[in-house]
């Protein structure tokens, strides 16, 4: 007797499922077939085929007792493996593939069992029609499998919520959430499916939309939080949905020319998805080399951290060693002028005094570097008290003015009327000392002109010369720990580009910014600070703390440029 088929919306229903449920089980097999994921994902998927494409030929086939009856046993035939493959799933999910042998043995085991009486008329029997669809009848031994279902599939839901009380991952954590969503859809709304086996008509076929949602949950998952490490799996799982869905329009059209109309136009939905997947592709693929260059740099930054915090250590033990000696030297060759070892000759208080001038060279240079270590040890003690800004700037030029005149550079200052501020007095005179104290040295003529005026909430000091100026490289390096420009290599001075970043570092305590700026090589310069008049809140005592970058002391000021 010929079969009839009868094909409706609620056929087609499970087979678009079944179709979908695949291509989502493929494709994540062939992301990675050799993944033990992407294996036990692709054997539910499958399993999920047999329920959906068995229930579509049973639908088809429902005026056939017997064909109907066939084709609700190859359902079970997929059915009866979901319980293992999720429990085998959500060990391999939570990394605890070597645990629970035993019971996943038993769980594998009682599938092949039921795999086998599910094709017995003990199992199902007879054909219940309801609305819109046809079912078979439970029998003694269906009740034991739904008891084995549902507890089989309890143990995968178990093992993820233990994985998710134990690990403190934000993405993981997220991961699982989505992966529980998606199995709990399945199991829990596709399972109303079972209802129909006891004679419950649920009116609408919930259970068979769930081979759309499922995959479309994972594979949010996967694209979004790297569940199965693929990139574009969102954009490729959007246009596979709208390219099947577009197809199965085909099949409920009515006329040749409706069809030619609905090809033509899945063709050019076929070619904007490809153009659109690829597009995406080369995308995440420059995300990923962005992504791979970052951790590269941020690995090579710490490298370098640890590289200036070694360096800073070397520094202030090798300082600390060489300062006792240094000491040493320095009172021997005093002793030796004062003629403790007999009345030195003329030549030899001329050597002696060179001597104590290269040892005062070098005390100073040590000096430097211990400056730097307190510094970016955290060691340097500030004390904020309010001050009157002129009487500093005074005190500075005042020091220096003679050594300015022996260059014949006059430095020019007009005592203005500024509020009181509140500074640690020394840091500020230690960094103004080394704005005039370098453009004496990188000028040779002219007038150094030092400004102060009120600024917003706070007060900038300029110093002007009229030296040998710099470029904009400069600009930007000069406070920055051993600079020094190149156009200082000629100017016979030495240094060692350590003291504007000391300067740096003790205006930016204050809560203030360090400016450099030149016209260009030989048109002078200028270097100006601002500092609030109150500083940010400090503790009492505060002791500053600086970032890991470098360090300088304060005579050192235009080496760096």
């Amino acid at each position: 007797m010929p079969i009839n088929f009868v094909i409706d919306f609620y056929s087609i229903l499970p087979l678009t499922c079944a179709l979908f449920v695949m291509f989502f089980g493929v494709f994540i097999l062939l992301k990675d077939y050799h993944s033990r994921m992407n294996q036990l994902l692709f054997g539910f998927c499958f399993s999920m085929f047999f329920w959906m494409f068995g229930t579509f030929m049973m639908f088809a086939t429902r005026g056939n007792l017997a064909a109907a009856l066939f084709w609700d046993r190859f359902v079970y035939a997929g059915v009866v493996f979901m319980p293992p493959f999720m429990h085998h799933f959500s060990l391999v999910f939570t990394q605890s593939e070597g645990k629970q042998k035993k019971l996943l043995f038993v769980n594998y085991f009682l599938a092949f069992c039921f795999l086998l009486v599910s094709q017995s008329r003990y199992f199902v029997d007879g054909l219940y029609y309801y609305s819109w669809g046809v079912h078979s009848q439970a029998r003694i031994l269906h009740h034991f499998f739904m008891g084995y279902f549902f507890l089989g599939t309890g143990i995968f839901f178990t093992n993820l919520l233990r994985y998710y009380r134990a690990i403190n991952d934000k993405i993981i954590r997220l991961q699982i959430k989505y992966v529980f969503v998606a199995f709990a859809f399945v199991i829990f709304i596709g399972g109303s499916a079972y209802l129909f086996a006891y004679g419950i008509d649920t009116k609408f076929p919930f259970s068979y939309v769930t081979g759309l949602i499922f995959p479309v949950m994972l594979f949010y998952s996967v694209s979004r939080h790297h569940l199965l490490g693929a990139k574009v799996v969102a954009t490729e799982i959007l246009v596979g949905i709208t390219e099947f869905l577009t197809v199965m329009q085909i099949f409920f059209s009515s006329s040749l020319s409706e069809v030619v109309v609905r090809v033509l136009f899945v063709f050019f939905v076929g070619i904007i998805g490809i153009l659109l997947i690829k597009s995406i592709r080369k995308e995440a693929a420059r995300l990923e080399e962005i992504s791979h260059l970052a951790m590269s740099l941020e690995k090579a930054n710490l490298r370098l951290q640890e590289l200036d915090r070694q360096k800073t250590e070397f520094l202030s033990i090798a300082s600390h060693q060489l300062r006792t000696p240094l000491s040493i030297l320095k009172g021997f060759i005093e002793l030796l002028s004062d003629g403790a070892y007999g009345k030195p000759t003329r030549k030899m208080k001329e050597t002696l005094e060179n001597m104590d001038e290269s040892n005062e060279r070098l005390v100073k240079l040590v000096d430097e570097f211990l400056d730097i270590t307190r510094i970016e040890q955290g060691r340097t003690k500030f004390t904020f008290r309010d001050c009157d800004i002129n009487a500093v700037i005074e005190g500075v030029v005042k020091e220096l003015r003679d050594r300015a005149r022996d260059k014949g550079i006059k430095i020019s200052w007009e005592n203005k009327k500024m509020p009181t501020v509140k500074i640690d007095d020394e840091k500020i005179r230690h960094v103004l000392f080394n704005f005039i104290d370098n453009a004496i040295k990188y000028s040779s003529k002219g007038t150094i002109r030092v400004e102060s005026e009120r600024e917003k909430d706070g007060i900038r000091v300029t110093v002007k010369d009229n030296g040998i100026g710099f470029d904009k490289k400069d600009e930007v390096n000069f406070f920055q720990k051993f600079y020094r420009g190149e156009n200082v290599q000629g100017a016979n001075v030495n240094g060692t580009g350590l003291g504007l970043y000391v300067c740096r570092k003790f205006i930016e305590t204050h809560g203030g910014q360090v400016v450099a700026h030149s016209r260009g090589l030989g048109k002078g310069g200028e270097f100006n600070f601002w500092i609030p008049l109150i500083p940010p809140p400090q503790p009492e005592n505060f002791i500053a703390s600086s970032p890991p970058d470098v360090a300088l002391p304060a005579s050192e000021i235009k080496s760096v440029g």
